[in-house]
């Protein structure tokens, strides 16, 4: 296993202009990158081109240095492959010789060996990009789960590209506007977005699992990667062994690094399965989970949250003998970081579930360099209420934003086109399940299951995704998510239903799976989801952030949104939904605080 880079990448490849090495535009955008990367940054020119990096050191320090060059090719990479010393081995039986352990090495050489065919053999996470000096084309490749972030845009007869949004708005080129297409997202489908929209005006984003070039006649990408129906040969028990093997492998892949290391620990399963497969291999865990005060006085069982998570924590300390830090978030801190987390997502985003998660991340960093994290579990085994309920999975529409008519109560009429925000919503829908690769002869519920799986990896786990790779990479924190292995999300597509609703349990083939491994009351908890403060006085500061725009007569958000909505929203006592099963009223009324205070740091236009 070579060094991880948690990094961020940036650049442009110009035809009709010169690049000036000096200009400050390249500065901003590099240093626009900093959380990312704190310890290293680096950049190359050439004629029209320059490949700007920032560097966060997990593993060899003083190797794989970026951008680095081979043989005519220059790359810039963001990531981590699990399958590192596989590629080396079999590029060095090709004649290929190693300066260092890096990943960013292998990943060179192999491009160098395979060209644009390498990214299928890659098992991992990463964005890069690689110049080739002598065509002067520029090859741009992402990840199969989407887990690492790559925006560009096409400014006459060029490209720019980079980690994230606030890297493209440091380029002249790039204004801060957007459409009413943006707005329809924002409004309709928020905190998630469309696959590949990236809000701002001709901004988008490389699809998970897509690669192509960009050269004098424009880009040409391709999907290399998609999710392919197969049949099913296993039985159960071998499912569930072959399950433990993936989850374990994918865990044990993921611990190599040469700083310290610990894992988030809710006391639910999936984060349970990590600390323990990382205890054992280790010998020892630090654990990390977030609070609220007096958050068991306030909580409020339902249907989606049935018990919170500290009870269950203590159960896996003990077990673990973990080192544990408890973050404890108060109310005027998380309310506080409502904006720092529209400064890392450069987008309004989860509310509060954001903040938290950057408050938690930033904690974490104080004693860790690296954590992994358990996203992807609930999308791959079938985990959320809206697998299980027969009534919300057979429903025609995202199962987790079911409010679109309530949605479009906030947007100004003006702001409406010819196609309603149903109608706009729907179309997304169903464009995602024209795509889902599907065996023939399939009965009703399996095929359903498996649109299910394929709506939730390209557009709930997407957000997810978003959130942790922001938030952790804004506090200099790299988290890394096993489950998003992709031989875990390929064999878990074959499997039927009856599997992985094993014992009428969600995540039952999971469960099973990993028996005799977790103590019993871990092992067949009801899921809860990510904790979130129940605490009054959150609301009541939220409400009193939005009041304040409401009073404010130069709000950018009143030039959107509808005020009487936004007033009804500060007196509604319905728990009404936004965005799965975290976001109600509070997290509502934190969104469009978010979303004022988005305005007004890039002085957003609609166009």
């Amino acid at each position: 296993m070579g060094e991880f880079f948690m990094c961020g990448i940036a650049g442009e490849l110009a035809f009709d202009r010169r690049v000036d090495p000096g200009a400050s535009y390249l500065q901003a955008m590099q240093e626009a990158l900093s959380p990312r990367g704190p310890d290293q940054h680096g950049a190359f020119f050439a004629s029209g081109c320059a490949l700007l990096h920032r560097r966060l050191s997990v593993i060899d320090p003083a190797g794989g240095s970026q951008p680095m060059h081979y043989n005519g090719l220059s790359i810039v990479y963001n990531g981590e492959l699990y399958n590192t010393e596989e590629i080396r081995e079999e590029l060095l039986q090709k004649g290929y010789h190693f300066l260092g352990h890096s990943d960013t090495e292998v990943v060179l050489k192999a491009y160098h060996c395979y060209g644009e065919s390498c990214c299928e053999r890659f098992n991992g996470i990463f964005a890069f990009c690689v110049y080739e000096h002598l065509s002067r084309r520029l090859f741009l490749c992402r990840d199969p789960m989407g887990v690492k972030p790559l925006f560009y845009t096409r400014r006459g007869h060029s490209i720019i590209f980079g980690s994230e949004l606030k890297a493209l708005l440091a380029h002249p080129l790039i204004e801060a506007e957007i459409t009413r297409q943006s707005l329809y997202d924002l409004l309709f489908l928020g905190p998630g977005r469309t696959p590949g929209f990236g809000i701002f005006k001709n901004v988008a984003e490389l699809l998970p699992g897509q690669c192509g070039y960009y050269d004098e006649n424009g880009l040409a990408l391709r999907q290399y990667w998609r999710l392919i129906d197969r049949p099913c040969t296993d039985t159960f028990e071998q499912a569930a062994e072959k399950t433990r093997e993936l989850v374990s492998d994918a865990i044990c892949r993921q611990l190599v690094s040469d700083v310290p290391l610990g894992t988030f620990l809710s006391g639910g399963l999936d984060s349970s399965i990590i600390s323990t497969v990382a205890c054992r291999e280790l010998g020892g865990v630090s654990t990390f989970s977030v609070d609220y005060p007096e958050n068991e006085k306030y909580f409020q069982a339902g249907k989606f949250q049935p018990n919170s998570d500290n009870h269950y924590i203590s159960v896996m300390q003990q077990f673990l003998h973990s080192e544990h830090t408890r973050v404890v978030l108060d109310t005027p801190a998380l309310t506080q970081a409502l904006f720092s987390a529209v400064d890392a997502r450069d987008l309004p985003g989860m509310a509060d579930i954001d903040a938290s998660m950057l408050l938690l991340c930033k904690a974490t960093r104080e004693q860790k360099t690296v954590i992994l994290s358990g996203e992807c579990a609930d999308e791959v085994f079938g985990g959320y209420p809206w697998y299980r309920d027969p009534e919300i999975r057979a429903v025609d529409g995202f199962p987790w934003s079911q409010t679109t008519a309530y949605r479009a109560e906030f947007l100004k009429k003006d702001y409406l086109t010819d196609l309603t925000p149903q109608e706009y919503v729907h179309t997304r829908y169903t464009d995602t399940l024209a795509r889902v690769d599907l065996m023939p002869g399939l009965d009703a519920t399996e095929k359903r299951m498996k649109e299910m799986m394929v709506l939730n990896l390209q557009w709930f786990m997407q957000t997810l995704l978003d959130r942790k790779d922001r938030m952790s990479m804004y506090s200099s924190l790299e988290v890394r998510v096993p489950f998003c292995d992709k031989r875990i999300v390929e064999y878990l597509y074959t499997l039927p239903w009856s599997y992985k609703d094993y014992e009428g349990r969600e995540k039952g083939l999971l469960r099973e799976a990993f028996t005799g491994i977790l103590p019993d009351e871990i092992l067949w908890r009801k899921k809860s989801p990510y904790p979130k403060t129940w605490r009054p006085d959150y609301l009541q500061s939220v409400s009193e952030l939005l009041r304040r725009e409401l009073e404010d007569g130069h709000s950018p958000l009143l030039e959107l949104m509808d005020r009487t909505a936004l007033e009804a929203l500060l007196s509604d006592s319905r728990a009404i939904p936004w965005y799965g099963q975290l976001m109600t009223t509070p997290q509502t009324i934190a969104y469009f605080v978010q979303f004022g205070y988005w305005l007004r740091k890039f002085k957003i236009r609609v166009v």
